[in-house]
């Protein structure tokens, strides 16, 4: 696949990743809610490291520059 996510984008994602992983070790999360934040923030960091987002894909959002070389 080809990467449609920019850095800022990568970053962003990883950063709401690491806040709710942040929350769940400070017990302010749990039950379902801490369930459905864990499938979130794994996903942000899935995206995030591989630079591509599958929602992106059909909505047409490419985020991602191409280098001029």
């Amino acid at each position: 696949m080809k990467k449609n996510m920019g850095a800022i984008d990568r970053i962003i994602r990883f950063i709401i990743a690491l806040g709710i992983a942040v929350l769940y070790f400070l017990g302010l999360v749990s039950g379902t809610a801490a369930i459905i934040l864990g499938i979130v923030a794994i996903l942000f960091l899935i995206t995030s490291y591989f630079g591509v987002c599958p929602a992106y894909i059909p909505l047409g959002i490419k985020t991602f520059k191409a280098s001029k070389e």
